[in-house]
């Protein structure tokens, strides 16, 4: 493609040369400058900055190597294009090393290859112009991406911070019963959570919640959770706090909250209630999976049960199941986050490693987490979040 229309500066001291070059290029529609020695050629380009310079090397005064030199301290990327006859090599090479376009070699016999030369420099050097343009706007965008992302791991763990102030801050600990949580998020935030407290002088209550998805969208419904679980517990507790409380109730409580507030998100669930005069729990499913795990001394099961996702359908419905609890006993209840760590392929080795775990004495918080690794990870595929009732 012609470049026609730009500037070239034509530097050579032999008059017919030259005179025939700015012939040829003017028929062509290059606008045309002109020099007979090095001096006055530098002279030129500093007074109209040519897009091109095609130069002679083998010149008095100063030759085009030195024009060369001044040039490329002046302006390092603009096209330049040497003439040299066939026994000048060796200026050709060091012309080259110091940032020559191209070269020709003198005759011009055919001034068509001139003209593609000339053309193909300008091509190249307007490709470099807009390289360079490229790279420096992708390099603004990169450091306002690095900045919009500092803002927002700011902001994360802001909400990091707040998020971890609304879980329970120690075990609870019950007339025998005790309570103990982990959570390890996968991003900043979590869409694990976890909580526990009494709900009157015999009863405690407890829930692990997995909100779908991670990050930002997901901790704040887990806010939410909180913020309904706390709103229940004061009007539970300013009615005298007597009535029994019913899992599935809750979980009905929820499910409508969470299919009014438009969020589109589900949570699975798994909440209890222990009644310590009868030593007793009440529990209902929500989705929930892996299924918690009974340990007692003498053996070590899954508990079952069924129940949608709490958020995903208006008619969802949850049921109650009451046990006996044993006088020694640990439940453990995990998110499905833990699937993903696991080394087993299947869901069923999965399960059953876990089972193993636990009865082969992985039976507190501390002790889990070492045993599956969860203590030494540094970043999890999902979030992951552990519960353990015991009563010893």
């Amino acid at each position: 493609m012609s470049r026609v229309g730009n500037t070239i500066l034509v530097i050579d001291d032999d008059t017919i040369v030259r005179e025939s070059i700015i012939a040829y290029l003017e028929d062509s529609g290059f606008n045309i400058l002109q020099a007979e020695n090095g001096e006055q050629g530098l002279a030129v380009y500093k007074e109209s900055q040519p897009d091109l310079i095609l130069c002679d090397l083998r010149m008095p005064r100063m030759d085009g190597l030195g024009v060369l030199r001044n040039v490329r301290e002046i302006s390092p990327e603009l096209p330049f294009i040497v003439v040299s006859g066939a026994g000048v090599m060796a200026d050709v090479v060091e012309a080259l090393r110091l940032g020559a376009s191209d070269y020709i070699i003198k005759p011009i016999v055919d001034l068509e290859v001139l003209e593609y030369a000339i053309n193909r420099a300008l091509e190249n050097a307007q490709l470099a112009v807009e390289n360079r343009r490229y790279r420096e706007s992708l390099e603004e965008a990169i450091r306002t991406l690095e900045g919009n992302l500092q803002l927002l791991k700011e902001d994360q763990k802001a909400g990091r911070e707040v998020q971890m102030r609304m879980l329970p801050q120690k075990p609870l600990e019950f007339a025998g019963y005790r309570v103990d949580h982990h959570i390890i998020p996968s991003l900043y935030l979590s869409g694990d959570f976890v909580d526990y407290f009494a709900l009157n002088d015999h009863c405690f209550a407890f829930y692990l919640a997995d909100v779908s998805g991670h990050g930002a969208s997901s901790a704040f419904v887990t806010v939410l959770l909180k913020h309904m679980s706390i709103n229940l517990l004061q009007e539970y507790q300013s009615h005298g706090g007597k009535a029994r409380v019913k899992p599935s109730h809750v979980l009905s409580y929820i499910n409508k909250n969470l299919m009014n507030s438009g969020l589109g998100k589900h949570v699975a669930v798994f909440g209890g209630v222990v009644d310590i005069r009868n030593h007793t729990l009440t529990y209902a499913f929500g989705g929930h999976y892996p299924l918690p795990i009974m340990h007692e001394p003498d053996k070590t099961y899954s508990i079952e049960g069924r129940g949608l996702p709490v958020g995903l359908f208006e008619d969802a419905r949850f049921e109650d199941v009451t046990i006996d609890l044993p006088e020694q006993f640990t439940l453990t209840i995990l998110s499905d986050g833990i699937l993903e760590v696991l080394p087993q392929s299947s869901l069923e080795e999965k399960e059953q490693y876990l089972l193993s775990v636990i009865r082969d004495g992985a039976n507190s918080v501390p002790a889990l987490t070492k045993k599956l690794g969860l203590d030494a990870m540094r970043e999890a595929p999902d979030d992951i979040a552990l519960l353990v009732l015991a009563r010893n």
